[in-house]
């Protein structure tokens, strides 16, 4: 018995070493997570405070000049620029951002929220820097809670791995077991084979995510500012762009360890810049840039919208479009690139 064992443990090894892009992808990913992981959260001067600046020729997430008040020299205190202040003062009345510190000549004001601590120590800091005289100016609102601010990027998640994996990974084994091969006997086209597939995980899915959402919502009750119609299509296009994602993964991919590595690849990066479980504001604008070219950026960020600031679906459709291109896109290169068997 130990016999059959080893010889059954020693084909295996040699199976796996063999198939070289899958040994690949297991040294491969191991690697690239560790390096982007500390690439993104190695940062040493963790900023305290976060204030957001608006000043003549100042873009958006960039660098304000420290010229322009003694308060942009201090340390430990992460200012960016801004240019849509009416986003910005609800996100000081909600506590996500400590200050809003407008230097246009014409303004000069700061926005704070009398009840955040942070807005009330980055107030004495500005009194107390000197300069010229910025006027106050005070915004009230509840605190948001993180679980109200997170939940979207959780749901998200789990439709990114439920789309990628349930249908991605789950197409190569069709392929690997011999089952396409069969299939592409019958009269079905690839595009008939890919949207049946796509359909059906879209109604698990949806059906899932809202059973999620409703449950969890009876115990803790989420804010929801807005409208559930467009919440639920923003569910929708979410799903179909990262479904159409998969499958384009699964189109001409033979080995199961090679989807699995390639969903991976794909799963990890989008789950950390997508703003899941953090803000991307104020990041790194490359790193904004390389966020936006994922599909769940733009799911959460129309969800956030629309369940904390009350976005109606017009306001959100730039979200819906891009969503919605991206699907057809990657759903029209994954019927191209489709192959029934692994030969």
């Amino acid at each position: 018995m130990i016999k059959r064992i080893l010889a059954m443990v020693h084909a295996r090894n040699l199976e796996f070493v063999r198939d070289r892009s899958s040994l690949g992808w297991s040294l491969l990913l191991p690697v690239l997570l560790v390096f982007g992981l500390a690439f993104i959260f190695s940062d040493e001067d963790k900023a305290l405070y976060k204030v957001a600046v608006m000043a003549p020729g100042l873009t958006q997430n960039a660098a304000p000049d420290p010229t322009l008040h003694p308060v942009l020299s201090l340390g430990h205190i992460q200012f960016y620029g801004v240019e849509d202040q009416d986003a910005i003062v609800a996100k000081v009345a909600r506590h996500q951002v400590d200050m809003l510190l407008d230097l246009r000549p014409e303004q000069m004001h700061y926005w704070i929220n009398h009840d955040s601590a942070t807005g009330y120590m980055m107030q004495q800091l500005l009194v107390g820097s000197g300069g010229p005289v910025v006027s106050e100016k005070t915004v009230t609102g509840k605190q948001i809670r993180y679980v109200d601010w997170v939940v979207p990027g959780v749901l998200g998640m789990n439709i990114m791995f439920a789309c990628l994996f349930g249908v991605g990974y789950v197409i190569v084994r069709y392929r690997k077991s011999g089952y396409l091969k069969r299939v592409s006997a019958t009269p079905m086209s690839s595009m008939e084979f890919l949207m049946a597939q796509m359909f059906s995980r879209l109604f698990i899915v949806l059906v899932t995510t809202s059973m999620v959402y409703i449950g969890t919502n009876f115990f803790m009750g989420f804010t929801m500012e807005g409208s559930y119609l467009a919440l639920f299509l923003v569910l929708i296009t979410g799903t179909f762009a990262l479904l159409s994602l998969g499958l384009l993964v699964a189109s001409r991919v033979t080995s199961e360890e090679l989807a699995g590595g390639l969903l991976n690849m794909l799963t990890w990066p989008m789950m950390l810049v997508s703003g899941v479980w953090f803000s991307m504001e104020g990041a790194h604008p490359w790193l904004q840039k390389l966020a936006d070219l994922s599909p769940l950026t733009h799911m959460i960020g129309a969800a956030r919208s629309i369940m904390l600031d009350g976005a109606s679906i017009v306001q959100v459709s730039h979200h819906l479009i891009i969503l919605l291109v991206m699907g057809m896109v990657f759903m029209t290169l994954g019927a191209r690139l489709f192959k029934w068997s692994d030969s």
